[in-house]
């Protein structure tokens, strides 16, 4: 059967090692070019102070074993990771299947985390003699529990359905299922009880993360139980606390309904989250006015808004006594950007459109933030400045940044402690 078949999932290797952690840079960057980032860059302890051990949930490797372009591919992530590579070469691919692990962990069905599951079949996939094609994908999560590895096999054709899954930590498989009988919508799971009856089967969605599911089947009565349930919240506390984003400059310029100040995907309603973030955080609101300082043309003193009782929205730049305020409808592309993506890396979930586990405390959970085109629209002081606040807010451990860039962003990032940089055109 040809390797890209959603048939019998490998088995599983051991565990990896956790990766580096990274303390804050210890000197500003450059304004004038990305590459003195590296300046500042210092080796630290691991998040939560323990080296090599995360105290939050974390995905540190995501692999696409058959995916796209991508065959046998196994990445790395760091606290910061950054792919690059040319046109084709597969980035946007590689975050869009971490975003479809992460909608998978939050309940979506195979239907919403893969919209265009066909186009994700690789291009030398040869069907079985039933019609099936598919795909692979796995990530490691790690965490209080160690590593948990999570392998998926998507059946995309001739119908979407999960083929098998596997969650596995110690070398130890904790669940694994399979589709037996093509005619019905489940696949057969099965997982360790504990005592005599060794392990329990039942049968679970075809359509749906089999891991997000056993909170809800497992009791916790024995020690196998409550390792399966470790791992398997573990693995979905890491999936739910990722935000993707992808500010749209054209969507930000207009003025904002007020609401409850949470920042969508898109960063449309930023207008709305400064107004409630300049009352409410004040000190991450200095950081944010900060970094405009550093990457937007012109002086400034202040990010105010403007609006009537129960009116809309808009946000300003304050340029400083005796001159008028600037619109950001006014500011050009690269700045929205720079503005939506440092807002969100010095937040935190209960300003983002999120919705993280809500079994686990904030404080014991990471955010992760998922973009492509982090760079995009931005020229280098503003490709330096955000690179330096990434790495300012992933240093502790409760933000973590997955993004596709540049080649000039990643050579610049290359080398600097605490960023894995995956060079797909290599």
């Amino acid at each position: 059967m040809d390797a890209t078949s959603p048939a019998a999932l490998p088995a599983a290797p051991p565990p990896r090692p956790a990766g580096p952690h990274s303390a804050p840079p210890t000197a500003a960057v450059g304004a004038t070019a990305v590459g003195a980032v590296v300046a500042g860059g210092a080796r630290g302890g691991g998040a939560g102070g323990q080296e090599g051990r995360h105290q939050r949930p974390v995905v540190t490797e995501l692999r696409l074993s058959a995916y796209g372009v991508h065959r046998k591919a196994v990445f790395p992530l760091g606290p910061v990771a950054l792919f690059t590579g040319p046109s084709g070469s597969g980035k946007s691919q590689a975050l869009a299947a971490y975003g479809a692990l992460a909608a998978l962990g939050s309940g979506a069905t195979l239907a919403e985390a893969f919209p265009d599951a066909a186009a994700r079949i690789p291009e030398c996939a040869t069907a079985d003699a039933q019609g099936r094609r598919g795909f692979r994908i796995g990530c490691t999560v790690d965490g209080p529990a160690g590593p948990v590895r999570l392998d998926l096999a998507v059946q995309a054709e001739p119908d979407l359905r999960i083929a098998g899954e596997r969650l596995t930590a110690g070398g130890e498989i904790l669940l694994a299922t399979a589709l037996r009988d093509p005619g019905r919508r489940s696949v057969q799971a099965a997982w360790p009880t504990g005592g005599s009856a060794g392990r329990t089967r039942a049968a679970m969605p075809d359509d749906r993360l089999g891991t997000a599911l056993l909170p809800l089947r497992v009791a916790g009565a024995t020690a196998a139980q409550r390792q399966v349930l470790a791992a398997a919240e573990q693995t979905v506390v890491a999936l739910r606390s990722v935000f993707a984003c992808d500010p749209r400059p054209e969507a930000m310029r207009n003025a904002v309904p007020p609401g409850e100040g949470r920042l969508r995907g898109d960063c449309a309603n930023l207008a709305d989250v400064l107004r409630r973030t300049r009352h409410e955080c004040g000190t991450r609101h200095a950081l944010l006015t900060a970094a405009a300082r550093a990457a937007c043309a012109g002086p400034v003193h202040g990010l105010g808004v403007r609006a009537r009782a129960g009116g809309p929205v808009t946000a300003v730049l304050d340029r400083g006594p005796g001159r008028p305020a600037t619109e950001l409808a006014r500011l050009g592309a690269g700045e929205l950007r720079f503005l939506a993506l440092a807002l969100v890396l010095l937040t935190g979930p209960g300003v983002l459109a999120m919705d993280p586990a809500a079994e686990l405390p904030s404080a014991r959970q990471a955010l992760t933030v998922l973009t492509d085109g982090f760079d995009a629209a931005m020229d280098r002081r503003q490709n330096a400045e955000l690179l330096r606040l990434a790495l300012l807010s992933c240093a502790r451990g409760h933000v973590r940044l997955v993004a596709a860039v540049g080649q000039e962003t990643a050579a610049a990032a290359r080398g600097v402690p605490g960023v894995a940089v995956v060079d797909l055109g290599a």
